[in-house]
């Protein structure tokens, strides 16, 4: 068996002595050596192995074990030790007899690992010696930049920009982590964290898809979403089909959403005419209700035809603005 050099890379965010099979199969056959103490060099010697750390001279000092052993371990730091590979690779390529690189993964990040990053970053920011601005903050005073952030999503949406809807979605996330921190700091009756708002977001899913995760047979999609309204109606004990519509959504989306609303209960509730109406901002209202109306009745989202509308006039305005500075003498 040829002579071979073993960089052991692990996962920061996992416990450390979680590694894989082929991983402990080789701390235990070879000379295992580290550039600090650290969790993971704790975890391989509780289990038996005898680990070396080595505070300068790593290239020689793994060479030697080669030279010994045949084989040699290197736990890789939380960085990779990438300029400890390069030294290394370097090296063995002036002088291929040496040994053989090998580069081996003894756990690895779990889906979503990089949450977990955030949760940590955003905790440092909002504690003592963090960020004053962040720490400064109420659930109130973050309500408007919540919006704001979720409208620029929006934007990324309707403009089909999968690059800048993917950072859009990160800035709403920091929204949900800096709530989510500032609420661990509530008197203790009131308080929560972010495993607070996953749990009750996981609980929620798997109760709402009981076809995906009870084993119930799936419909079609009409049936699956009656299902969740049925499940969603179960655990919210209201009074009116109307609750829980967000009522500080724009003006335009919550007529179109209470119109929904009571027309998939079957109430038969006309709305106010215009002509019926002496204030003028209550005629006013009353005839764009109708125009909300009759778009639902046309399977047309309002909100968004009047967007779509305004957008392209904003930009015959902006055209106007060119036409009038080109006009314009020099």
């Amino acid at each position: 068996m040829s002579a071979r050099i073993v960089l052991l890379v692990t996962s920061p965010r996992l416990p450390a002595g979680l590694l894989t099979a082929a991983a402990w199969d080789v701390v235990r056959s070879a000379p295992v050596l580290a550039g600090a103490e650290s969790p993971l060099t704790a975890a391989v010697r509780s289990a038996g192995p005898e680990v070396t750390v080595v505070s300068g001279g790593a290239t020689q000092a793994l060479l030697d074990a080669v030279a010994a052993h045949g084989t040699a371990v290197w736990l890789a730091g939380p960085a990779g030790d990438e300029a400890l590979a390069r030294e290394l690779g370097l090296r063995l390529a002036r002088e291929p007899g040496l040994a053989e690189l090998e580069l081996m993964y003894g756990s690895w990040d779990p889906p979503g690992a990089r949450l977990l990053d955030a949760v940590e970053v955003m905790d440092r920011l909002a504690s003592p010696g963090g960020d004053p601005w962040k720490r400064a903050q109420t659930h109130r005073s973050l309500a408007g930049f919540l919006l704001e952030e979720c409208y620029e999503a929006y934007d990324a949406i309707s403009a089909d920009d999968t690059d800048a809807l993917r950072e859009e979605l990160g800035d709403v996330l920091l929204q949900v982590l800096l709530h989510a921190r500032l609420a661990e700091d509530l008197p203790e009756d009131e308080r929560w964290n972010v495993d607070d708002v996953a749990g009750g977001l996981v609980d929620k899913m798997v109760r709402r898809n009981p076809h995906v995760f009870s084993g119930e047979r799936t419909g079609s999609l009409e049936e699956i979403e009656a299902n969740w309204e049925r499940i969603k109606r179960a655990e919210k004990a209201r009074e009116s089909v109307l609750d829980g519509i967000a009522l500080s959504q724009p003006a335009l989306a919550l007529a179109a959403k209470i119109l929904d609303r009571a027309a998939r209960v079957g109430l038969a509730v006309p709305p106010p005419l215009a002509e019926s109406q002496v204030d003028p901002e209550a005629r006013l209202g009353a005839s764009l209700l109708a125009t909300v109306a009759a778009a639902r009745q046309a399977d047309i989202d309002p909100e968004a035809a009047l967007r779509r509308t305004t957008l392209a006039y904003a930009e015959a305005v902006r055209t106007a603005e060119r036409e009038a500075r080109a006009d314009q003498p020099s």
